[in-house]
């Protein structure tokens, strides 16, 4: 082993015994499923900010959207992290505040599932089910990515074997997720994402400075095509027309659907701290997202050694290590992973939450004590982690394309429904039923038809789920008509609490 590689894995050693040191710091602090699942609504402002976008950003942001700037160009790459940018900040302004004021009023809900079956009065728990069938099978879609971008990082830096590196960040993740609980992931996540922000802004400077000058970055880049770093170019790429934007821009849609990213505003510690997280997080996505497109698309003219086919989404790992001193480069390569480890480690907790509480105790109505359902939570966390593994080994998965499924999964099925149970009074029980059919069929099935049958199904699977969710949820809520006296009174309520 040389010198350098000895270097670079002290330096992951060291990052990974810290995350589960956390874990086990954690471990004697959750009493109760509220404090496993949502640490007692008692996160600080910036905790919530950077773990809720750390948590949303995954490896995707270091692996997948680089890769694709560097295979395509700021087209692609661009459109859809302004999607996101405009669904992270919508999601900030009109969610949280009413969804974290909303779930306390509704029986102090600690999940997406427990809270709409609340709100909507679902004595029969038809929502409850429901959800708990879709959380868990998007998740462990989105878990695989998380998986998969571990495992491709550690076969890349240290050439292990795939599957050895699979298991790895697969065991470590695990360790602190069920020692720490909620805690635990969001002070990880939270290390994580100032972690990310760093690597990501340093490079850019070092790379632009390397090549003389931004100037002469963007001059040495637009020599593999004078649109390359063109987003707004109306030819160069004759694959990405009106619909591929239109599909990019969809992302956005999907932010208040996504259960991880909602139970930190549930979390939170008091809704007037919200503003300030709201401010801290738009800071941190907006410079982590232009920083890691500049990445992508710069290490075309800076790497040494341009990336074979199918390695594109190893760009920045290839950026860091022709960067930086290898145990700088180790630390660096570590964001990359704590992307992976801050997303999966958060999916993991809300796909359990959507088990142990919303299944045991509510539709088999079964009440357990805190401590039977903390153990409950931890072994259908160690389940669901094993099929997501089962699903990571193939080593040719794409990680922007199971994150691309699993987005859409949740903003489709959730998406609407958390829009129209805090702003309209109206909707009912049985058009949230609807809703949530209509929207995760119709991502299953949209997905899986290919653009050659017709044109339409080249448009991402999101959007036709999204509307024809919000459809039905009206359309069925209106032919019911919400009559339940439970319901009104509770949503009045709820309306003319203090912020």
């Amino acid at each position: 082993m040389t010198g350098s590689m000895i270097q670079m894995m002290t330096a992951f050693v060291l990052y990974l015994g810290m995350m589960i040191y956390i874990g086990v710091s954690f471990m004697g602090k959750n009493n109760s499923s509220e404090d496993f699942f949502l640490g007692g609504r008692n996160l600080g402002p910036w905790t919530t900010a950077l773990s809720a976008e750390a948590s949303d950003m995954s490896g995707w942001m270091l692996m997948g959207l680089p890769g694709v700037a560097y295979l395509t160009g700021m087209k692609e790459a661009f459109w859809t992290a302004l999607g996101l940018e405009i669904g992270t900040y919508l999601n900030w302004l009109i969610v949280a505040k009413r969804l974290r004021k909303y779930s306390v009023s509704c029986g102090n809900s600690i999940t997406i599932p427990e809270f709409l079956t609340n709100r909507f009065k679902d004595d029969r728990h038809i929502i409850s089910a429901i959800s708990s069938i879709f959380i868990v099978l998007f998740f462990v879609v989105y878990t695989a990515s998380g998986f998969v971008a571990c495992a491709k990082l550690l076969n890349t830096v240290f050439n292990l074997p795939y599957l050895s590196g699979l298991v790895i960040g697969v065991v470590v993740i695990l360790l602190y997720t069920l020692l720490g609980g909620f805690r635990a992931v969001c002070t990880t996540d939270f290390i994580q994402g100032t972690l990310m922000f760093v690597a990501l802004v340093i490079t850019v400077v070092v790379m632009s400075i390397s090549m003389g000058g931004p100037a002469a970055a963007v001059e040495k880049v637009s020599a593999f095509g004078s649109q390359f770093l063109n987003p707004f170019s109306s030819s160069g790429d004759e694959n990405f027309g009106l619909m591929s934007i239109i599909s990019s821009l969809a992302w956005g849609l999907g932010y208040c659907g996504m259960p991880h990213i909602l139970v930190r505003f549930m979390g939170i510690r008091s809704n007037r701290e919200i503003k300030i997280s709201r401010r801290i997080a738009m800071v941190w996505v907006t410079i982590a997202m232009f920083s890691a497109m500049l990445v992508g698309a710069f290490a075309k003219a800076y790497l040494n050694t341009p990336l074979a086919d199918g390695k594109q989404e190893t760009v920045v790992i290839a950026t860091f290590l022709q960067t930086y001193q290898p145990f700088i480069a180790g630390i660096f390569l570590c964001a990359i992973l704590a992307a992976a480890m801050s997303t999966a480690d958060s999916q993991l907790l809300v796909a359990a939450s959507a088990f142990s509480e919303d299944f045991c105790q509510t539709i088999l109505k079964r009440k357990f004590d805190p401590n039977t359902m903390v153990r409950i939570s931890r072994i259908t966390v160690l389940v669901i982690a094993l099929v997501a593994f089962l699903l990571s080994l193939n080593e040719n998965s794409s990680i922007f394309g199971l994150v691309s499924y699993a987005w859409a999964g949740f903003g489709a099925t959730f998406g609407p429904l958390i829009l129209l149970a805090l702003f309209w009074r109206g909707a009912t029980a049985k058009g949230a039923i609807a809703g949530i059919l209509a929207g995760g069929i119709t991502v299953v099935v949209w997905h899986n038809i290919p653009a050659s049958v017709a044109p339409i199904f080249g448009l991402y699977e999101i959007l036709p789920g999204f509307v024809l969710c919000l459809l039905a949820a009206v359309v069925v809520s209106l032919i019911d008509k919400n009559k339940d006296p439970r319901m009104l009174a509770d949503f009045d309520t709820y309306r003319e609490m203090e912020d």
